[in-house]
């Protein structure tokens, strides 16, 4: 066990950091309406401004997981990766224009309410319950990773880490509802921004300026974003940054319920727009810092890389460690980055309580219950209580789970594109049917998880590191071949959403055109389908031939008279 290095400044700033938060779920209880309604509980009474929405969306999917990961990964690959804000971009105006107006048009409390109006009770199940599914396996590895860094690295018992937020956060969300969770994101956010600036700043005073950290990047080999290659099995390419990119943008904040929920807490389509435009810039900025920490931490250790020194386990733990290793000197630093850390796991599972509570009352109960309208909003703060709770069981026994902790982050990556496949094929067209959806989508997910599970697969090939520096002597590892597996299991991350995008795009309209079947505007014995239902070129041609369709009606219906 490492002794802890927290002094009473960082005890402190951690607990400031929980009494806020949860103080903000009392404050919104007891204030407004109290939450007695399930449409201020889980919309926010639908009348936000435009700011906490905006930075709550960043923070929703910015992880602890995230922040860790992306700064070992500018560490041991190089900046490549910061290529993916480029997607941010493309993808922006595509969600607000293409998908968000079909959402908000609709006013739904769950997203998956679409999928049965466009398509048919089954696949709104399915989809559901593989949201349901997906959010609560990440969400207990969001809760439980980080605390598993920080004890390998501070000291900080992951027993109580687990606890301490996992409470916080069930306790502020069930309370304070949706105005709780965008306003703790706020404060979350700063708290995130401000562990990752902590560590940019304290680098660059080491170095002995900020340019310093990119010298020393681009001599180590961190600074090349030459990579054009449009092979699939190159980890990091423009190609796959910004292809990829965008259709994990896309399965994210065009049609994921956690983030369209969000977007209806505004009043209006063009506020609800400018939420989303307004979280490009701030996502990017704290992507763009993370993939800097990275390039500065690699600066501080070009000579004695951690983990070839056997100083960490993982590269997960590099940033913990940095903090640890040249922070500790100056008092609350430390527990102002672990307060970021944590403040990155609250936003993500305040988030997912509110969401999973919206979709097991609107998809689940209400549909297979006959239940008091009264009743409903206490049933729904249960509800996000449970999962709050089922996040904190699911960390306590994730040390037990082994590999399966992996398989939580792919599977959340291996469905995103497959369900963002059935609302594009229910947004652009007419002629996708339920059968041809539900096919596309099991058939899609599944062959996104066997490309992101199969095994054996290549470990991915790090940039060159250098022990020259270390106290003592360190032999670095061979390198592996990357070229003696199964072609599958060697495509790069990246392009596993594209793939499971496209083969439910593909698959879905092949079915639906051999295998025929009613649509429910059909079953419901009407001859067109409703407009409001589709994307708004979509929408525009459908009106045009409805109104085109009832004049050449009205006409008719006049020449029989005559």
């Amino acid at each position: 066990m490492v002794q802890t290095i927290f002094g009473v400044w960082d005890y402190v700033i951690m607990t400031a950091t929980m009494v806020a938060s949860v103080a903000i779920g009392l404050y919104f209880r007891f204030s407004g309406g109290k939450q007695k309604t399930n449409d201020e509980y889980l919309l926010a009474d639908r009348n936000m401004s435009i700011f906490p929405v905006a930075v709550s969306l960043m923070a929703s999917f910015m992880s602890a997981i995230t922040l860790l990961g992306v700064s070992a990964e500018n560490y041991y690959y190089g900046m490549q990766f910061v290529v993916i804000n480029f997607s941010y971009g493309l993808a922006t105006p595509i969600a607000s224009k293409l998908y968000l107006p079909v959402f908000f048009g609709l006013q739904k409390t769950s997203t998956y309410e679409y999928l049965e109006l466009r398509f048919g009770p089954q696949i709104r199940m399915l989809a559901s319950l593989t949201y349901t599914l997906q959010m609560i396996l990440y969400n207990g590895i969001v809760l439980y990773a980080p605390a598993i860094v920080l004890e390998s690295v501070t000291g900080l018992d992951r027993l109580v880490s687990i606890l301490v937020v996992g409470l916080a956060c069930t306790f502020y969300s069930t309370l304070g509802g949706m105005k709780a969770v965008l306003f703790t994101d706020l404060l979350q956010s700063f708290l995130m921004f401000g562990a990752v600036f902590s560590v940019v700043i304290f680098a660059s005073i080491q170095l002995g300026g900020f340019e310093q950290i990119f010298i020393t990047s681009y001599e180590g080999g961190r600074l090349d974003f030459s990579n054009f290659s449009v092979d699939p099995t190159e980890r990091h390419t423009w190609f796959s940054l910004i292809i990829g990119g965008c259709i994990t943008y896309l399965s994210l904040y065009a049609v994921n319920h956690t983030q369209v929920q969000r977007l209806l807490t505004v009043s209006s389509l063009q506020r609800s727009q400018q939420c989303l435009w307004w979280s490009w810039p701030v996502l990017s900025v704290l992507s763009i810092i993370t993939c800097i920490s990275g390039l500065s931490i690699y600066a501080v250790y070009k000579d004695c890389d951690p983990l070839a020194s056997k100083n960490i386990a993982s590269i997960d733990q590099l940033m913990p460690y940095y903090v640890v290793d040249a922070m500790r000197s100056v008092p609350g630093l430390a527990g102002l980055f672990v307060a970021g850390i944590f403040s990155a796991s609250l936003s993500t599972i305040s988030a997912a309580c509110n969401a999973l509570a919206a979709v097991t009352l609107t998809d689940y109960v209400s549909r297979w219950f006959k239940v008091n309208p009264s009743y409903i909003p206490w049933l729904t703060k249960l509800a996000a209580c449970a999962f709050g709770l089922v996040f904190l069981a699911l960390a306590f026994v994730a040390e037990h789970l082994g590999g399966v902790l992996q398989a939580a982050l792919t599977i959340f990556g291996a469905v995103g594109g497959p369900l963002l496949g059935i609302f594009t094929l229910g947004m652009f067209t007419t002629y996708a049917n339920e059968r041809g959806v539900s096919v596309a989508l099991l058939s899609g997910m599944a062959l996104t998880l066997w490309i992101s599970f199969g095994g054996p697969r290549p470990s991915p090939v790090k940039l060159p590191v250098s022990v020259e520096g270390c106290p003592f002597n360190v032999t670095l590892p061979e390198p592996a071949s990357t070229t003696d597996y199964f072609y599958l299991y060697r495509i790069s991350y990246m392009w596993t959403s594209p793939i499971g995008f496209v083969w439910v795009l593909v698959v879905g309209s092949i079915v639906s055109l051999v295998w025929k079947q009613q649509q429910p505007w059909q079953r419901a014995g009407r001859d067109h389908p409703d407009p409001a239902l589709f994307t708004p070129p979509l929408a525009r041609r459908l009106r045009a031939r409805n109104e085109k369709s009832s004049a050449q009606c009205e006409l008719l219906k006049q020449d029989l008279q005559l």
